[in-house]
């Protein structure tokens, strides 16, 4: 039977903001870090819908319909789920490929989980060399030069790779990993890439090695950095695209900064790796970069789920300003409000730090410039505005970046602004706005092949019954990886009572799929592999918060689990005991059994008064 494979339902969800999607149907309106809207799957006074953008995932509290993107879409317009995400998939840009359920997706997912753990192994075996390895001298002296010691060193997993790459081709071959495995990384390199057995050869040499996580803590690559100047070579070199490494969405550093963007309301986007150390380093952690290519639209994408407010720190040079020009198109695009920090000349955030210091770099932040107010004083300076040419080339450029503003009042007021600092009448510029927007709409249009199918008859799914502790569980496995982590440890000790209580099945379930809780389209994909029952059973509590401490939650409801399951068999024991027929011997077994049930409970009990 053909099917839509996971890993396309993953991209589709990872290319879609649920907040956009859902806005294009009904009107919501901001509650805090959510949005809320009059249900419209039931009559209702007051909004009882909720959706999460950092979850991407919509809830009613009034109904209980919820889901993900692919969900509403399927609910809203009564669509199969194969036409939903079809539908969204048209829309986010992402092919999609039906097949016979090939059994080699399971050896891909392991293939990626496999390349995971060479990462993850190999950085910290390059830590090791930049630490203790004798030859790595340079590399120490360049982190010291640069004001990163050993502690900062070690909790961004600094490394080194040394000039004889034989060291780390021996160690990988110590630890098992073949040479496919190295080539299928990007550490290494086919020989010949049309002879897979022409062997394979180191990427860098006598580099610094900067660990490369995606957004939710995997390491997925390297970027390395000279430590002897060559002209021939560029001075960083980043691993290259791979099945883990994508640089076009992936930024340096927002695995760490992902909170405190959400926190600071806003994120600081830099140029460079010891930029984002330094300035996290100095306390300022809603910070991320780029790798070795401009902000793209995935990067927007992925940082509009966090905070709607960017603020660029770039060179003051004339690459800067373009990077930025080039950084506000696709943040504007999706309606991020971008600012700019004007660095003094020939400074970058670290260096700056190191010579003036954190405090006067968060007065620069603070000053951080509206994004066309920095255009205009940038091109006063470096352009001679008084040429009715280089005035007019300005104009025609300016307005079409005033397209990007989707905010109409905002957009009129940059528009008023312009054209008072140009000399021009807001007419005028109106006028142009308006021109670039329709070229702009000609060239973004595209065919809609799409079809509106059969209508459907929607079915009632009834929710499958699930005990409120393993319902709970469930909500902790989804939503941390601690929590995840710690509940995979206990899975023996935790198998009997979830076998014995109802809804046990579905945390076996997540467990052995272990869905990554800090990535809204894992959780998401891995839902729609679930019975729509089960799905149902487990939307409710994705509108909870996940608490402070959850390792604590998850032994907290755990122990409350196992002492349900003990006080169970407890009262069959002491049914089975008022049989008259027992012998001396059964009846001193049940009986110890009781006292060894007690005790457990008791110890439970202890466990949690603090």
């Amino acid at each position: 039977m053909a099917r839509i494979p996971e890993e396309t339902i993953q991209a589709v969800l990872d290319q879609t903001d649920i907040v956009d999607v859902i806005s294009g149907y009904i009107p919501l309106k901001r509650a805090g870090g959510t949005f809320k809207a009059n249900c419209p799957f039931h009559n209702e006074k007051t909004p009882s819908f909720n959706v999460n953008p950092s979850r991407q995932f919509f809830y009613c509290f009034g109904c209980g319909e919820g889901g993900s993107a692919i969900g509403f879409v399927q609910k809203y317009e009564n669509l199969p789920f194969v036409d939903a995400v079809k539908k969204l998939a048209d829309r986010a840009g992402v092919p999609i490929i039906e097949d016979v359920y090939d059994p080699q997706a399971e050896k891909r997912r392991r293939s990626k989980s496999r390349l995971i753990e060479l990462h993850n192994d190999a950085a910290k075996f390059f830590h090791q060399l930049v630490r203790k390895s004798p030859d790595a001298q340079l590399a120490r002296d360049y982190l010291k030069k640069r004001g990163l010691n050993s502690e900062i060193a070690e909790r961004w997993l600094l490394g080194w790779m040394p000039e004889d790459t034989r060291v780390f081709l021996q160690w990988a071959k110590e630890k098992g990993y073949s040479g496919r495995e190295l080539a299928d990384s990007g550490i290494c390199n086919l020989r010949d890439p049309q002879n897979p057995k022409s062997g394979i050869y180191v990427n860098w040499k006598n580099r610094l090695l900067f660990p490369i996580h995606n957004d939710y803590g995997d390491i997925i690559g390297f970027s390395a950095r000279q430590l002897v100047n060559d002209p021939n070579s560029g001075k960083y070199i980043n691993t290259r695209e791979t099945p883990l490494f994508d640089k076009s969405k992936t930024l340096y550093g927002l695995d760490k900064a992902r909170r405190a963007i959400s926190k600071e309301k806003f994120v600081l986007l830099c140029e460079g790796q010891i930029d984002v150390i330094a300035l996290s380093e100095q306390g300022i952690v809603n910070v991320a970069a780029a790798l070795g290519t401009g902000t793209t639209e995935k990067h927007a994408k992925i940082l509009k789920r966090y905070t709607k407010s960017a603020v660029l720190c770039y060179d003051a040079d004339a690459a800067g300003y373009k990077a930025a020009t080039r950084a506000f198109k696709v943040l504007a695009a999706e309606e991020i409000h971008v600012r700019c920090v004007t660095m003094p000349e020939g400074e970058d955030p670290d260096s700056f730090i190191q010579s003036q210091g954190v405090e006067a770099f968060k007065e620069l932040l603070a000053n951080a410039q509206e994004f066309f107010d920095y255009t205009l004083d940038y091109e006063s300076a470096h352009s001679d505005l008084s040429d009715i040419r280089n005035r007019s080339k300005l104009v025609n450029d300016l307005s079409a970046l005033a397209v990007s503003v989707k905010d109409k009042v905002a957009q009129d007021t940059i528009i008023s602004k312009v054209a008072a600092r140009l000399g021009t009448s807001d007419q005028d510029f109106r006028a142009m706005t308006v021109k670039a927007a329709k070229k702009k709409r000609f060239e973004d249009s595209r065919p809609n092949n799409y079809r509106d199918p059969n209508e459907v008859i929607p079915v009632i799914i009834e929710p499958t019954p699930m005990d409120g502790t393993v319902a709970y569980l469930c909500f902790l496995a989804l939503s941390s990886l601690e929590a995840q982590d710690w509940l995979c440890e206990q899975i023996e000790s935790l198998h009997e009572p979830l076998s014995l209580t109802t809804g046990g099945h579905v945390l076996t379930h997540i467990l052995s799929r272990k869905p990554n809780p800090a990535q809204a389209s894992s959780v998401q994909s891995f839902l729609m592999t679930l019975s729509p029952a089960d799905q149902k059973a487990l939307q409710r509590n994705f509108a909870e918060e996940v608490p402070e401490s959850p390792i604590r939650a998850a032994e907290e409801t755990s122990s409350m689990l196992i002492s349900k399951q003990l006080q169970q068999r407890e009262s069959t024991i002491r049914t089975a005991l008022k049989q008259s027929n027992l012998s001396t011997e059964q009846l001193t077994s049940l009986l110890n059994e009781v006292q060894e049930i007690n005790l457990l409970l008791k110890n439970l009990r202890e466990r949690f008064i603090r």
